[in-house]
């Protein structure tokens, strides 16, 4: 059934090929013309099936190959979120020498910048290291400050750096004045629960003192360690004590301890 199929095509191909010959050059260009129109689809389905073929084998990636580009990417990602982090550091870093220094012109004393590189984990908010030390000129007791005002001083000095002790630490006791009133008072560290590091206590004052908040402090000379006109903070609230013998007040301090970056260091 097979054979007779495949004699019955030949003989229908032979016919079809006597026929073209038989048949004028006019006609039989026709024909030709009519016959490969038909047949130009599938060639160029064909064809098409193969270039998309060829296209998509190379267009899939090893999901080891997409892996490793994500791997990279990420690891790219976290170094420009660590470069900007830098940039932006080195911004503010920069603003704040510029302060420092721009009012380091103006002020009255020689001035030593300094940076802080490390905090006493025990004291906290009592205790910085300076990147300073006696090769610099520093030896204890000198006073340290910032441009916003008064931040402790040298308790002891190495060759390279040195140990602050800061205002509101027992061991630094300044002396003080209130610019609207007049009244000398001592800042000392707070003899109470202290919720914000940045409050002291102002004693020594006398009983008849109005004192108001918002009064501004500065150091007052006294004790020749701290020189005048340095700001240390502001009065929050006052109280009298020793059945109305004396008056203590509470002050917020201009300088925030947990923010210290750079310092100045009044020298000789």
């Amino acid at each position: 059934m097979a054979k007779r199929s495949q004699y019955v095509a030949l003989s229908l191909v032979c016919l079809l090929v006597l026929l073209l010959l038989s048949l004028p050059d006019q006609a039989a260009v026709k024909l030709k013309l009519a016959l490969s129109s038909l047949f130009l689809p599938l060639f160029g389905l064909v064809g098409s099936s193969h270039g998309l073929a060829e296209q998509t084998g190379q267009a899939v990636i090893p999901r080891r190959a997409l892996l490793a580009q994500v791997e990279e990417l990420r690891q790219e990602n976290q170094q420009l979120r660590l470069l900007v982090a830098q940039a932006q550091e080195a911004q503010l870093e920069n603003a704040r020498l510029r302060q420092l220094l721009g009012w380091q012109g103006q002020s009255p004393w020689r001035l030593k910048p300094a940076r802080v590189i490390a905090r006493d984990p025990a004291n906290w908010w009592r205790t910085v290291w300076i990147d300073r030390g006696r090769r610099d000129g520093l030896r204890p007791d000198l006073p340290v400050l910032t441009a916003e005002g008064l931040v402790g001083r040298i308790r002891e000095a190495g060759p390279a750096t040195a140990v602050v002790v800061l205002v509101g630490d027992p061991k630094c006791r300044v002396a003080v004045v209130v610019r609207e009133t007049g009244e000398n008072g001592v800042v000392s560290a707070s003899s109470g629960e202290v919720l914000d590091h940045r409050l002291v206590d102002l004693t020594h004052l006398p009983r008849n003192t109005n004192l108001k908040p918002g009064q501004t402090v500065y150091t007052s000379g006294l004790g020749g360690v701290f020189p005048a006109g340095i700001p240390v903070g502001a009065v929050v609230d006052s109280r009298a004590v020793s059945y109305g013998l004396y008056t203590e007040a509470r002050v917020k301090l201009t300088v925030d301890s947990s923010r210290l970056t750079e310092v100045m260091v009044i020298l000789p």
